[in-house]
């Protein structure tokens, strides 16, 4: 690929193969071949894909060991610097090393070396719904673009628990750059290896204190871009009133429109499929009749090349958030009785 062009990261492995298929599909269906897409390995568990994007022209797995170490070694550099962390993450069953490692592998986007230029970035629990024209036009304005409503809500993104991070926060509008690392678009090259030096001192300085161990790669890429002030746009910010709209698979009232949707009339870009579990939709793409909001967009996406092996439910819908039926709490009662 030409290091010119514009591009669409994907991280992915095959726990999440579905649902990178579907987003693949629907880049694709939106945007023709006009930009490139590359799957980011979020571990070494990628044949599965591998396999599957041979079908796919523009589609390629990054394959850089060098490039991975490279940022495999500043994350760890940076979450040394961040007091606290491993008690936040043995909560979250991680003992040893960097608690979801694999979720920081997006930052190998910014690399002098990585495939594009230019980029947006999404997870693979996204569907686009049109044209990605718009996030790359704001890109020739600023260094770094989201659309997003994160800044509602900094709690899973710096801890909020001390007072520095609300002076820091109040300083210079920091408080609106808070952003979802799930989708964003930026630029090749902004975070050199000079850059990632002033990242750790300012951790070292005590920057540290402020990040979120639970969401590790979300906490640290926010405070990357505002400790290196790099020229930020928020789309939910800073578009008309009249022409935003959400993007969370939380909000019930999007209307559908020929498999995409709308937001008080105005077209959604994606939806964020955000809280659900891979397994939901591993389980769905089995044939289990597992029912979540919007599940019919994810179906079509997933299924677009082949809507023949889309499969066929018997039933009735079960929702994926449905509370254990009786035999489920038993074994969990009698499993809390026996480690207790």
């Amino acid at each position: 690929m030409d290091g010119s062009m514009d591009g669409i990261y994907i991280l992915g492995n095959d726990v999440v193969f579905d649902q990178v298929i579907a987003l693949i599909n629907s880049v694709q269906e939106h945007n023709s071949d006009r930009y490139p897409i590359c799957v980011i390995p979020y571990d070494n568990r990628i044949e599965r894909l591998k396999t599957a994007v041979l079908n796919y022209s523009q589609v390629t797995v990054l394959d850089n060991p060098t490039l991975f170490q490279r940022w495999d070694e500043f994350v760890v550099r940076a979450w040394e610097e961040v007091p606290f962390r491993q008690e936040f993450w043995n909560q979250g069953g991680t003992q040893t090393g960097i608690h979801r490692m694999g979720t920081h592998r997006r930052f190998v986007a910014f690399d002098e070396e990585a495939p594009f230029s230019r980029f947006i970035y999404l997870d693979a629990d996204i569907i686009t719904l049109a044209p990605l024209d718009i996030l790359f036009t704001r890109l020739n304005s600023y260094d770094f673009i989201t659309y997003d409503f994160q800044h509602k809500d900094p709690s899973h993104v710096f801890n909020i628990e001390l007072d520095e991070t609300h002076e820091f926060l109040a300083q210079d509008g920091n408080d609106k750059r808070i952003f979802c690392s799930g989708m964003f678009g930026s630029k090749t090259g902004l975070i050199t290896p000079d850059k990632r030096e002033q990242v750790i001192e300012a951790l070292r300085a005590g920057g540290g204190r402020l990040l979120y161990p639970p969401a590790p790669d979300q906490t640290l890429l926010n405070y990357m871009a505002i400790a290196l002030n790099l020229s930020y746009s928020n789309m939910g910010i800073d578009l008309p009133a009249e022409e935003r709209t959400g993007c969370c698979v939380t909000s019930p009232h999007f209307e559908k429109r020929a498999w995409k949707l709308y937001d008080k009339g105005v077209p959604l870009i994606y939806l964020h499929y955000i809280g659900l579990s891979a397994r939901f939709f591993k389980q769905l793409c089995s044939g289990e009749n597992i029912d979540f909001p919007y599940r019919d967009i994810f179906l079509h996406y997933r299924y677009l090349k082949h809507p023949e092996d889309q499969p066929k439910f018997q039933g009735k819908p079960v929702p994926y958030n449905a509370p254990p039926g009786l035999f489920t709490r038993l074994k969990q009662k009698i499993k809390k009785q026996f480690s207790a």
